[in-house]
């Protein structure tokens, strides 16, 4: 009874340790994986703090609508008092001690309007950064998508190459048991050991890539631990939408999506206004400032203005300056012009990054049709050929044949099947739609 006692204690201990292993294994889909690196992924994050700065900026740029007030004050400490005689007596000429304080306001203003033109290019910096923000975001989600296949593709070409050295293994045994019964040659014996040797050098590559893969997943989605990566069939085979659509209208649609045009036009009207800035510079500034003071001496005289106050307007013109102003203004219609080669580059280079993703889709289509018949072949020649060769009506290279044949296009599937769920994916982040697509499901998620 002891014994059965600690034998049920030690299946116990077992059975709670084999649950806890199974359950520190998480299993991430892509939309967890989507989820995950918008949370965590360090380049996102950068990003989204040079938005932070860019909305600092505008507060700077308010600034320049408001008064400077400042607080001053000094005291002073004489190495002696002297006083200045007259007829009628004397007066304090340096007292001992003397100290004054009081309040500076001060407020300036550009005739040339700078100041709004600061705040108007402050305005469109925050939209600026907002557009490269999302289009970091949409960047960094091909990125992990594209890690995501990587592991599929690996997972998948270690399940092909074990299929492969149970295959050849067979054929080993069956190549071993009709040279016993003399219907064979050694030869036979030494090409199937060969070939699967070379099969076991195959898995065993594929394992370590599989590894790679997996390790660059967890660094490109912000994870850590042991984990899985699972492929959720239903969502992928419905995201290639776009196959169906017209690949001008997905052009239009790109134009009024794709947010690297949006940061393009603005960045546009940034530098037509960085040039209005530049033009105000030949134009006067208005500086208005009001001052009080206070003001005490020891020991005290009647001759000391102890308290003031005053307000002055200026204005300044320059004149002269070395030709600075007139070299900022080419300099600035120079940017401008910049940024529209910029911007009109941008749309040509999108256009044809549409074009090339939307012909890669369809090309990927077509040849999973086709490399998916040529696996069904290709498993019921070498299941033919290996019957025919246990019975003496093949010889050992129709098998090796039939199995390469096998191999390659398995191999070939895997690889069409994840370039194709990829390729739906590089069409919606050139149209511009990846992360609305993205941001859909997640929220399709928490509701």
């Amino acid at each position: 009874m002891k014994y059965r006692s600690l034998f049920a204690v030690i299946i116990g201990v077992m059975v709670f340790s084999f649950s806890n292993s199974l359950r520190a294994a998480e299993q991430y889909t892509l939309e967890d994986l989507y989820r995950i690196a918008l949370e965590r992924a360090e380049r996102i994050k950068i990003s989204g703090e040079d938005l932070v700065i860019s909305e600092w900026g505008k507060d700077k740029a308010v600034s320049a609508f408001l008064p400077k007030i400042s607080a001053f004050g000094n005291y002073t400490r004489y190495t002696e008092k002297k006083d200045a005689a007259t007829p009628v007596g004397s007066f304090p000429l340096q007292p001992s001690s003397s100290s004054a304080w009081g309040l500076r306001l001060d407020q300036s203003i550009s005739l040339g309007g700078q100041e709004f033109v600061n705040f108007s290019i402050s305005e469109k910096d925050i939209e600026l950064k907002r557009s490269n923000f999302l289009a970091a975001k949409e960047s960094y989600l091909l990125n992990v998508a594209s890690a995501y296949y990587d592991v599929l593709k690996g997972v998948k070409s270690v399940e092909i190459a074990k299929a492969n050295v149970e295959r050849l293994t067979k054929y080993r045994d069956a190549a071993n048991a009709r040279l016993k019964a003399g219907e064979v040659t050694r030869t036979v014996i030494l090409r199937a050991e060969a070939e699967l040797s070379g099969a076991q050098a195959d898995l065993v590559r594929s394992e370590n890539l599989l590894k790679f893969s997996t390790a660059v997943i967890a660094r490109v989605a912000g994870i850590s631990g042991e984990f899985e990566i699972r492929e959720k069939e239903a969502s992928e085979s419905r995201m290639n939408s776009e196959e169906s659509e017209s690949l001008e209208s997905l052009k239009q649609r790109t134009f009024a999506d794709r947010v690297e045009l949006k940061a393009g036009d603005m960045q546009k009207r940034i530098a037509s206004a960085q040039v209005r800035h530049a033009k105000g510079s030949f134009l006067p500034t208005v500086s208005l400032a009001g001052v009080y003071t206070k003001m005490d001496e020891d020991p005290s005289s009647s001759f000391v203005n102890k308290e003031s106050a005053y307000g002055t307007l200026s204005i300044n013109f320059p004149i002269f300056e070395g030709g600075l102003r007139r070299a900022e203004v080419r300099e600035a219609e120079a940017r401008q012009r910049q940024a529209e080669l910029q911007f009109e580059d941008l749309k040509k280079s999108i256009d044809i990054e549409v074009e090339s993703a939307y012909l890669d889709l369809r090309t990927q289509a077509e040849t999973l049709k086709s490399l998916a018949d040529q696996v069904k072949f290709a498993t019921d020649n070498y299941n033919a050929v290996s019957k025919q060769f246990e019975y003496g009506l093949a010889n050992s290279i129709d098998v090796m044949d039939a199995n390469t044949l096998l191999v390659t296009s398995e191999r070939q599937l895997a690889e069409a099947k994840y370039n194709y769920q990829l390729a739906g994916l590089k069409l919606k982040r050139a149209t511009g739609t990846l992360l609305a697509t993205v941001n859909t499901k997640q929220q399709a998620v928490h509701e």
